[in-house]
């Protein structure tokens, strides 16, 4: 940072890094931040996103949304359950084609499935997973990553 700069901007700058220079790496992106420096960083890792003050998704040129992690989840209008175990997975295919689903998302061993109408989905749910398997749970910005880009590629293909 020899030549001071007021902004600074990295394209996806821990591609390839292990966690511990991940974490350290951040720090520092906070640190020049704390110090007056814009860092604007581009990135596909949604858990490095939520480090940031304020996001923008673009695609295709084109802003979709922007503001602070918690507005974009919030103004997503993303409800979402979450499931666990082999009959959560198990439903999955059966979720996605189920109205009132609008993003389901495989976790290893556990479902995450979202849609704007919260009674929709909720039946949705209960109809296809045993109750006691599922679990309300927050909307994150993957899921909001994942739905934008899925409305996007549905308006260009209108």
């Amino acid at each position: 940072m020899l030549h001071e700069p007021r902004l600074l901007l990295l394209d996806e700058p821990t591609a390839g890094v292990d966690p511990q220079a991940r974490r350290t790496f951040w720090e520092e992106i906070h640190a020049l931040a704390a110090d007056g420096i814009t860092v604007l960083v581009s990135t596909h890792y949604m858990d490095e996103a939520e480090r940031c003050h304020r996001l923008a998704y673009i695609a295709d040129g084109r802003l979709l949304a922007s503001g602070t992690p918690d507005e974009l989840v919030a103004r997503s209008g993303l409800h979402t359950w979450a499931g666990r175990g082999a009959a959560a997975v198990a439903a999955a295919a059966a979720l996605e084609a189920t109205p009132g689903v609008e993003l389901v998302t495989r976790f290893g061993n556990a479902l995450h499935v979202s849609g704007r109408d919260p009674v929709a989905l909720e039946a949705a749910v209960r109809r296809y997973a045993a109750t006691d398997d599922w679990q309300p749970h927050a909307a994150t910005l993957e899921d909001v990553f994942i739905f934008l880009m899925r409305e996007a590629r549905a308006g260009v293909a209108a």
